[in-house]
């Protein structure tokens, strides 16, 4: 016991205590809180489940909207599209100019993919595709001009980084009209950007609230144990031996809190993988839902378990000062 409160002795014991001796104390001391306070909760089960199942479900839900919101940018891997400039070159540019120009493209640090569109192509694909195929015999020459799709890279795919890009485009002396459906893209962004910003403050939200509602039920269980504390802090008890108990508590709440979100998340995208593949089919589509990576599960466990600490911190640093002996 002399090594968990300052200041006291034990007759024959005051000699100096070997480094070894001293680590070797400090982990199992602490090895005995640890398991000390997962005893308490085993203890009261109803009570130390409610809390556990209130944590878990809390951070269960944010915890689904981020991988969901990965699998959103997963289906939207392809939308890079969205972003790809059209350079419409002029009627007198020769096919050595095109190529010239190709060349000049691909050196760029912006420019990701080119696509060339001869003329002749692009009149047959529209001819196909418009079912005006008799109509177009009678043009004496080809209209259409020779393509060139321009496919930024994903720095250069935002909104303002795509219009800097077609401006740039633009100036080059083979092209007549460059188009950039902006506006299209700026949508695209503007929606992924508020569903990112709304699972952030969700998210966000309730974090605070297990830290509110850990917080509480450590400062619940200082209160029922004032007396003992009291007892303790007579006696010569460290500050760090009477908090560590409480701080394990909120670290088991926050890990189990943490496993239980697990398997609600692991539970919640089996439940929607029927629907998603369903709704996928009539797009023909084949779609897997991402689920939890072992990196994601540490962090999300680790995000709890901080959690817990954080909460019961906090309680303990601001009840466990107001009790002192009088």
């Amino acid at each position: 016991m002399s090594l968990l409160f300052k200041g006291r002795s034990h007759g024959a014991s005051d000699a100096r205590v070997g480094l070894v001796q001293s680590v070797l104390a400090f982990f199992i001391s602490h090895v005995r809180q640890a398991l000390g306070s997962l005893g308490e909760l085993w203890r009261q089960p109803a009570a130390s489940i409610m809390t556990i199942g209130v944590l878990g479900l809390s951070i269960t839900l944010p915890s689904t909207l981020y991988i969901m919101v990965k699998n959103t940018e997963k289906i939207s891997a392809g939308w890079e599209q969205a972003s790809e400039i059209s350079l419409f070159l002029k009627q007198n540019t020769s096919a050595a100019g095109a190529q010239q120009l190709l060349t000049r493209l691909s050196t760029w640090p912006e420019v990701d993919n080119l696509t060339f569109i001869p003329a002749d192509e692009a009149l047959q694909e529209f001819q196909h595709l418009s079912g005006l195929g008799d109509a177009i015999a009678y043009l004496e020459s080809n209209p259409l001009p020779d393509v060139v799709l321009v496919t930024p890279t994903d720095k250069h795919a935002t909104p303002q980084a795509a219009q800097l890009l077609l401006d740039k485009l633009k100036q080059q002396r083979e092209v007549d009209i460059g188009k950039l459906d902006i506006e299209w893209l700026e949508r695209l962004y503007a929606l992924l950007d508020i569903v990112r910003d709304l699972v952030t403050l969700i998210g966000l939200l309730l974090f605070v609230a297990v830290v509110l509602i850990i917080g509480n039920t450590i400062r619940l269980n200082i209160s029922n144990k004032r007396d003992e504390i009291l007892v303790m802090k007579l006696v010569g008890a460290t500050d760090a031996f009477i908090h560590r108990p409480f701080l394990y508590t909120g670290f088991w709440y926050g890990l189990l809190g943490g496993l239980i979100a697990w398997v609600a998340v692991i539970l919640i995208l089996w439940w929607m993988d029927s629907s998603i593949q369903a709704f996928a089919a009539l797009y023909q589509k084949d779609f897997t839902i991402t689920g939890l990576t072992g990196g994601a599960l540490f962090g999300m466990l680790g995000l709890s378990v901080l959690l817990g600490l954080v909460g019961s911190m906090i309680s303990v640093q601001r009840h466990v000062r107001e009790i002192e002996p009088r």
